[in-house]
């Protein structure tokens, strides 16, 4: 088993940048070899798919992110890393980490001038 737990959202402006981190715990072997994903879900809306890397480093984005956003991951740290830049109100939401069925408990981004 795996525990995640994120940090790093808040409040910034339209335009600005924040970098979210998803630490996990546990089972580092399941870490290690398991894609790792960032979901969002915003008040009234489903939860989405934002962006993913594998155990390799290959990455895949939501298209509505794609070229402002960067997912990376530490596997010396057991850490995933979401660099959020050029952010819109509309990526106001709460971001979850994933790795196969466990989620982590989420971190407000809020994006507001």
């Amino acid at each position: 088993q795996v525990q995640l737990v994120e940090s790093g959202g808040g409040l910034v402006q339209p335009g600005g940048s924040l970098r979210l981190s998803c630490a996990a715990s546990g089972s580092i072997f399941i870490f290690s070899i398991s894609p790792m994903g960032w979901y969002r879900q915003a008040p009234g809306k489903e939860r989405e798919f934002v962006a993913q890397i594998t155990s390799r480093g290959n990455t895949n984005y939501a298209q509505s992110v794609k070229g402002r956003f960067t997912i990376s991951r530490d596997n010396a740290k057991n850490t995933v890393y979401l660099q959020m830049n050029s952010l819109k109100p509309e990526d106001t939401a709460v971001y979850y980490c994933n790795i196969r069925q466990t989620w982590g408990q989420g971190t407000q981004v809020t994006v507001s001038s």
